[in-house]
């Protein structure tokens, strides 16, 4: 299983545990020497900490090591962190670690060989190694126990889908249409008017002609009808968005801590981050 440095594990470590910084804590036995401090930590796959990468400096020499975690007694109120333990002679056992250094199974050996108990014991899982050493990664389950309270929350998505849609075509009617044109037409008035006094005419000045012939030209007007096309309407087709909000309601659950306690003791409650206790 491979193991990564804590803030490339995740970048916001600071936020997740409230602030405190494990790498700015320094490292003492239970009996008050100073071991070191903490340069960095090593977690797994699923962010647990495996090992507190530690820079030593007993006897004046300066070297890093990894401690398990099980090891380690946290304290940020006191800025300490503190091992069960750790003897000059572990930290001259222990591989040397440097940033460069992938942390693999054969390593992790080294390291469980130096700080394992006699009674620890090695299983093999279909050929691959899996050391179960509770002095090293759970001795201080009782100390620091975690315990999940979890909630349940509404999610809210929006997903796009077709409501349908609208088409506009066009398509020809007929209908019979009527105009009216006004139109002239000349007609010819022949009056015969007889005279109300006779007038002489001298039969000596008088000819006769016969073929004698007035011309009249008549006009009438008659209808041209066509046909020619304009434009009626324009119709624009466009979209436009309403908002609208839609609101839901459900039942959720979520988990509330229980404290029961017997005895004469003295319980103190903080509030610290979910999911960042080690």
């Amino acid at each position: 299983m491979p193991l990564y440095k804590l803030e490339d594990f995740e970048p916001s470590y600071r936020e997740i545990f409230g602030g405190d910084d494990v790498k700015a804590l320094e490292l003492y036995t239970e009996g008050g020497v100073r071991v070191g401090s903490v340069a960095d930590a090593l977690v797994d796959d699923d962010g647990r900490f495996r090992y507190l990468v530690i820079d030593t400096t007993l006897d004046g020499g300066n070297k890093k090591i990894l401690l398990p975690i099980g090891l380690a007694h946290i304290n940020y109120a006191e800025k300490r962190v503190f091992v069960d333990g750790l003897s000059k002679e572990q930290v001259a056992r222990l591989p040397e670690y440097h940033e460069n250094i992938v942390v693999n199974e054969d390593y992790e050996n080294n390291v469980r060989n130096v700080y394992r108990s006699p009674n620890s014991q090695l299983t093999s899982d279909q050929g691959r190694s899996s050391y179960q050493a509770p002095e090293l990664y759970e001795l201080n389950a009782q100390d620091q126990q975690t315990i999940k309270l979890y909630e349940e929350r509404l999610i809210a998505h929006k997903n796009r889908v077709k409501a349908g849609e609208v088409t506009v075509g066009k398509h020809i009617e007929t209908e019979t249409a009527q105009v009216s044109v006004p139109l002239q037409k000349e007609r010819v008035v022949i009056e015969r008017v007889t005279p109300t006094t006779e007038t002489v005419v001298n039969s000596q000045e008088l000819q006769f002609q016969e073929g004698e012939v007035a011309r009249i030209e008549v006009y009438e007007e008659t209808p041209e009808i066509r046909k020619e096309t304009v434009v009626r309407e324009e119709v624009r087709v466009r979209k436009v968005v309403d908002s609208d909000t839609v609101e839901a309601q459900e039942t959720v659950r979520r988990e509330e801590l229980d404290i029961n306690t017997s005895g004469n003791l003295d319980v103190n409650e903080t509030n610290t981050p979910r999911d960042t206790a080690i």
